[in-house]
């Protein structure tokens, strides 16, 4: 007995993979997560909502001062030092948030209904091109879910490359900073809603656009669009919570941090660090990082909240004795 055999009589949900024909696919119309709700419109709204939720979280911690010990800044240094206030942020952060559904409700219209009962038949034309050792709970998985992590991995990537060059061409085009970039850096002190706080057509190019191309390159379903737009939406709001927290998992396996990021938001950090929002393998390779604690970055993998505070207040000591 071949040890296919051995597992079809374990798992005999998938004997149809050795079958001599495929399967007949009967296609039909997808049943969504929601009764009251399509996965498409589930897809614009779990990131909105994650959005928020997450940053009221972040909003508590701030306004009841529950964590104070891992904030990046001292609390009163974001109203001396940002130049944006709340409620500018605020409503621009909830026009993009319109904006952005818009777009996808475009997409959503001329997409095709999501279909099922082809699965089956596409299960055994893989199982074709595998070799006979590979069992078949292995191809189920790699059909189930492998595909879909490498679907939504090199969305990551584009998006990362995406953002990298557009934001870089940002600061480097001093029409274009002005005009557009500017305005997300009237937060010299990020906090979490403030994320995605951008003139208007900047968070289009940057966020909207950029996901929307990985999408359709990757070809990503709506229930992987949910995972990827949501994830992709709590590491930017992780990223400007003003917080490094120590088992915050998007830190702990993420070198493109919130201190990793709010050094792009300091005046002597602008001009570097312009990788977001997952990794920075751009920043490395054309050496775009910040350099001035680099070898405690080589060292550690990535920067914790102490040496950070002792590497600013050290750059504050030495601006004032300049002065």
């Amino acid at each position: 007995m071949s040890s296919n055999s051995t597992l079809l009589e374990i798992q005999p949900g998938f004997s149809f993979m050795d079958s001599i024909k495929a399967p007949v696919p009967v296609i039909v119309e997808k049943n969504s997560i929601l009764s009251n709700m399509t996965d498409g419109m589930l897809a614009l709204v779990i990131p909105v909502v994650a959005y928020w939720a997450f940053s009221i979280f972040f909003h508590i911690i701030d306004t009841f001062q529950l964590a104070e010990q891992y904030r990046i800044h001292p609390s009163e240094e974001v109203a001396k030092r940002n130049k944006a206030s709340r409620m500018d942020v605020l409503s621009e952060v909830i026009f993009q948030h319109i904006m952005q559904t818009v777009v996808g409700l475009a997409f959503i219209h001329f997409d095709p209904l999501p279909t099922t009962g082809f699965e089956m038949n596409e299960m055994w034309k893989l199982r074709q091109s595998i070799p006979s050792f590979v069992p078949n709970i292995a191809v189920y998985y790699l059909y189930t879910y492998g595909f879909s992590i490498i679907k939504i991995s090199l969305g990551f990537v584009f998006v990362d490359t995406w953002q990298y060059w557009l934001h870089r061409l940002m600061h480097t085009n001093m029409t274009l900073y002005r005009k557009f970039h500017s305005r997300h850096h009237r937060l010299y002190v990020p906090y979490a809603y403030g994320a995605l706080y951008n003139a208007p057509l900047e968070g289009f190019l940057l966020d909207t656009l950029g996901t929307g191309i990985a999408m359709v390159l990757t070809g990503l379903t709506y229930r992987e669009q949910m995972f990827f737009y949501t994830f992709a939406t709590l590491k930017t709001v992780d990223d400007h919570c003003g917080y490094a927290l120590p088992w915050d998992p998007f830190q702990m396996f993420f070198p493109n941090n919130s201190v990793y990021h709010d050094i792009h938001h300091q005046n002597f950090g602008i001009k570097t660090n312009y990788a977001q929002p997952f990794f920075t393998f751009w920043d490395t390779l054309f050496s775009t990082n910040f350099k001035g604690i680099e070898d405690y970055q080589k060292k550690q993998k990535k920067i914790t909240i102490d040496k950070y505070r002792e590497f600013l207040a050290s750059r504050e000591e030495e601006r004032k004795k300049t002065k």
